[in-house]
């Protein structure tokens, strides 16, 4: 039986042939595989076509402000530790309105997964540039072309010492399952990357550009190697597919820190409460 209830019942919001599809099929079946109940799975997300997600999903949802998908799936995390936390949002959310909480998620380390559509374009507000458009793209409104260095989220993200990181093809559908599978398992703040294209608004950066100039990683290559691992995230002639890098000295979580865990099992409030009286907790706090 599948938990996640892999079929589309409803009408979905995007384009046909947008990458979209293919990434809402792939988190579906990432999570049921996995056999996560779907009453312990929250995702959340800002705005744009790729923060429909949650909307389609069999799950809980929190679909919050542009780019603030993060300190969301970060405070649901922290006052009920034992749900699967997945906070999804496009390129333009999560790297441009979002990117200030983006970098200070990865230094607090929740242990949530974070998935980006980036599909190099904002799709839902028509067509301009977004972070990651490649430099000289041209779009309604850079009529001129793009001139900015796009925003490298990898190379970033393990500057920051991010705990887990890969980056997927929605092209290839079983592989960005398997990236998404890994993210969830992981114990820590996950990223997965997920190339898409915007068959609308980005006429450039298509299915057959990304097959072309992608490539997947090896079992002979360490993920545990920063170094390296920075090589290849900025390695943007030919992208690399696959966990790209993987923190060997697994840092403890926000919640581990703040000595909140899973099997407490207790949202945050009720064990607050529990430990001290309202009367000590109205004290405790003015």
């Amino acid at each position: 039986m599948n938990t996640f209830d892999l079929s589309h019942k409803v009408d979905i919001a995007w384009c046909p042939g947008c990458g979209n599809f293919g990434i809402l099929s792939a988190l579906k079946m990432a999570l049921d595989e996995l056999g996560i109940d779907p009453k312990k799975t929250v995702l959340s997300s800002g705005i744009g076509q790729a923060a429909k997600t949650p909307q389609y999903i069999k799950a809980h949802y929190f679909n919050g402000l542009h780019g603030r998908s993060l300190p969301v799936a970060e405070g649901i995390k922290v006052s009920h530790p034992d749900l699967t936390v997945i906070a999804d949002s496009g390129d333009g959310d999560m790297y441009g309105e979002g990117g200030n909480h983006f970098l200070h998620a990865i230094r607090r380390n929740s242990d949530i997964t974070t998935l980006v559509h980036n599909n190099m374009i904002y799709g839902l507000t028509k067509g301009q540039a977004s972070p990651t458009t490649p430099k000289g793209l041209v779009t309604p409104i850079q009529k001129g072309g793009v001139w900015q260095e796009p925003f490298n989220p990898i190379a970033v993200a393990i500057a920051q010492g991010i705990s887990f990181v890969a980056r997927a093809n929605i092209g290839n559908l079983q592989h960005t399952k398997e990236m998404i599978q890994q993210a969830v398992l992981h114990k820590g703040f996950a990223l997965v990357d997920i190339f898409q294209p915007c068959v609308v608004f980005n006429k450039v950066n298509t299915y057959a550009w990304y097959k072309e100039h992608t490539y997947t990683l090896d079992e002979t290559y360490d993920a545990s190697d920063r170094l390296e691992a920075m090589k290849v995230a900025w390695d943007e002639e030919k992208f690399a597919l696959g966990v790209i890098y993987k923190n060997p000295r697994n840092p403890m979580t926000f919640e581990e820190a703040v000595g909140i865990y899973a099997e407490d099992k207790q949202p945050l409030f009720q064990r607050y409460y529990k430990k001290e009286s309202l009367e000590k907790l109205v004290q405790r706090f003015s």
